[in-house]
């Protein structure tokens, strides 16, 4: 009777609750919030799962005996990225404060129009942090490729806060954070300069201090090949990669907007050009159709579109992503012939020069009727010069501040705690000198006369 009596108190407040919830439903507006932030958050986890096509590439692309090293830094260059994007990279780049960097917002500490340059998105804070932190996290690895084989790892360590804590979120905010760049009118959608250059150039600054691997180049001049222990490993990367890029580019928009179907055809179609284009300057080159320059040039397309894609019509992306593909292989062939600069995934001529290429493309194809009010038309489309003055002007301060910045890090690196590995240990295999095991372990190839 006592539990009688409870129920029967209880029940109206009760139904008044289950009434009050009823009448509590979700408005149009709230729908939009949920569907952006699930559409922000998962265009993230996409960008964040390209970690691993970048870990497959360059393992794929080097020698077996270094594979462990290099997961180990693609493993590294997210788990640091985190922490120090949230603790001061992401206030450097969209924090209030003057045209060249943020001051403020550092932990996310948003107080009143901290993070005014990431108004024109209203999905909360946390998830634009998030889809922020996965490109930083790119443009942090690219690095590894072009270093791979002969890098210190701790020394590796050291260059991963510097670029996700200052470099990249400088040039973030310029172009990005409602910094001088953009005020004078660059545009650069989803990153060709952003991520892709500013990993690109600070791969070349990388490789230069550090020198080629043993053996890579004769006393003559001459280059060696040094090929990579899979090319299934790195296949398997690039369409990884590809797949990581309808978040990368789509979810730019940070909305979950009808305008995510374009890019995904500009995005999808430039990567298919690039292939196709690398293939047929290799063909016409080496006489064989090289896998290796296919895939890079997959990249190269993909990399291209990146910050035109919203900008641009398929046929144009086309037509970016098959320059970009001839690009490639051309920036490979006289990085490695003619200036002797050992980079063994080619991400210096994948990232820096098809970024460069991309950017520089918004310029050129650009066409208001895709993106009414940001651009304009492009010179191809009868806008005149100016935005792609602009467009150069954006890649000529980005490729100073890398040079500069770059040298500067390594360098100092260098002198401090060492950049390269001993003459044995990379001859060896970093696996086992710095990480004490063995990618294979046990793994025997066995031959039969």
């Amino acid at each position: 009777m006592r539990l009688l009596k409870i129920l029967v108190l209880a029940l109206p407040i009760i139904m008044g609750s289950a009434l009050f919830a009823w009448s509590d439903e979700p408005t149009a507006a709230s729908n939009s919030l949920a569907l952006d932030t699930l559409w922000v958050v998962l265009a993230g986890a996409l960008v964040f799962f390209m970690q691993a096509g970048f870990a497959m590439v360059e393992t794929g692309f080097t020698r077996a005996k270094n594979a462990c090293n290099i997961l180990m830094k693609n493993v590294m260059d997210f788990s640091i990225g985190s922490i120090v994007f949230w603790l001061v990279g992401f206030g450097i780049m969209f924090g209030a404060g003057n045209a060249f960097l943020g001051t403020s917002g550092f932990c996310l500490k948003d107080i009143g129009g901290t993070f005014a340059s990431l108004d024109w998105t209203q999905v909360p804070l946390e998830a634009k942090y998030f889809f922020q932190l996965v490109f930083a996290a790119t443009a942090a690895t690219i690095v590894s490729g072009a270093m791979a084989e002969r890098t210190k790892f701790r020394s590796y360590l050291f260059y991963s806060i510097a670029i996700t804590a200052l470099i990249y979120p400088i040039v973030g905010h310029w172009i990005w954070g409602g910094g001088w760049l953009a005020n004078l009118g660059m545009w650069d959608f989803a990153g060709s300069t952003v991520v892709h250059s500013v990993g690109g150039w600070l791969a070349l600054t990388g490789a230069v201090v550090l020198g080629p691997r043993l053996g890579k180049y004769n006393s003559d001049g001459s280059s060696n090949a040094i090929p990579g222990h899979s090319i299934p490993l790195a296949a398997l990367g690039v369409f990884i990669l590809w797949l990581g890029w309808f978040g990368f580019n789509p979810g730019s928009t940070m909305a979950a907007i009808p305008d995510i179907a374009h890019i995904f055809v500009t995005t999808n179609i430039a990567a298919a050009a690039g292939a196709l284009g690398a293939m047929l300057t290799a063909w016409k080159l080496f006489k064989k159709p090289d896998v290796s320059m296919t895939l890079n040039g997959a990249l190269a397309g993909l990399v291209g579109i990146t910050a035109p894609c919203a900008f641009v019509s398929a046929g144009s992306a086309i037509w970016i992503g098959f320059i970009a593909g001839i690009l490639v292989v051309l920036s490979v062939i006289f990085f490695d012939k003619v200036l002797h600069i050992d980079d063994p995934v080619g991400a210096i001529s994948v990232h820096g020069i098809c970024g460069v290429w991309g950017t520089l493309a918004v310029g050129l194809f650009a066409q208001d009727m895709f993106s009414p009010g940001t651009t304009g038309n492009g010179l191809l489309f009868g806008g005149g010069a100016k935005l792609l003055g602009n467009q150069m002007l954006g890649v000529l301060s980005v490729f100073a501040w890398c040079m500069v910045t770059g040298f500067i890090l390594f360098y100092g690196i260098k002198k401090i705690a060492g950049l390269r590995v001993s003459r044995t240990e990379e001859l060896r295999g970093l696996d086992i000198d710095e990480h004490g095991m063995e990618s294979y372990a046990g793994f025997q190839i066995f031959t039969t006369e």
